[in-house]
């Protein structure tokens, strides 16, 4: 069993930054993909925002954030950051951190809720306008 739990939303206004956390306890070793996903206000879908494999090689965002947030992970500590810099206020919404289980997925379907296994809790962020 793999638990995941987030930390850092928080509030801030249209262009400023937050960083998040996600600390990785329990069966890590098989906690080979981390990603973040965003969950908008009203809406069930969550959106893959960016992910990354255990050794850094498979690193991928989505289209919206390319440029401003930057995905990074400290094995040592088995932590899982999210840069994010020029925040904007669709950027609003609750992230939560995900784990696959033994697994990397492909390059296609790294944003898919159904490639992961476990989930956190998740942090608000609020951007304002």
């Amino acid at each position: 069993q793999v638990r995941l739990m987030e930390s850092g939303g928080g509030s801030v206004q249209a262009g400023g930054s937050l960083r998040l956390s996600c600390e990785v306890s329990g069966d890590v070793v098989s906690s080979t993909y981390t990603a973040w996903f965003r969950q908008g206000p009203g809406k069930e879908a969550r959106e893959g925002v960016a992910g990354i494999s255990k050794g850094e090689s498979f690193m991928y965002y989505a289209d919206s954030v390319k440029g401003r947030f930057t995905i990074s992970r400290d094995n040592a500590k088995n932590l899982v950051y999210l840069e994010m810099n020029s925040l904007k206020p669709e950027d609003t919404g609750m992230f939560y951190c995900a784990s696959t289980r033994y697994r990397i997925p492909a390059p296609e379907n790294w944003h898919r809720p159904d490639e992961y296994a476990y989930w956190g809790q998740g942090t608000q962020v609020a951007v304002d306008a």
